[in-house]
């Protein structure tokens, strides 16, 4: 006797008694397959997108944080090279950096 799969291997078992029964006598083997249809769009759909936007926007926010920390950092490192040196004078031209704080 040949071994044959049912068509399209729908469902994983069908028990060989009722496999036989329908061969010999031509009766249609009934597969039921309950599913449910997804009526939406998957939830990865929506996440991979976020992420990707959320960890996009955290690091133009540090980005900005950390050139707003650099023009502080170099603001007052003017200021305080202004304060220590009074007047720089180079070539014949004098400039004062910084007034007197009288």
């Amino acid at each position: 006797m040949s071994h044959r799969d049912p068509p399209g291997i729908i469902a994983p078992h069908i028990p060989a008694d009722d496999w036989r029964r329908a061969e010999a006598t031509g009766q249609p083997v009934v597969i039921v397959v309950q599913t449910t249809d997804r009526t939406g769009r998957p939830l990865s759909a929506y996440l991979y997108p976020l992420a990707v936007a959320g960890a996009a926007t955290m690091g133009v926010f540090g980005l900005v944080a950390a050139f707003l920390a650099l023009l502080d950092f170099a603001a007052h490192t003017a200021a305080a090279i202004g304060g220590a040196a009074g007047t720089l004078g180079i070539g014949g031209i004098t400039l004062k950096l910084a007034r007197p704080k009288h």
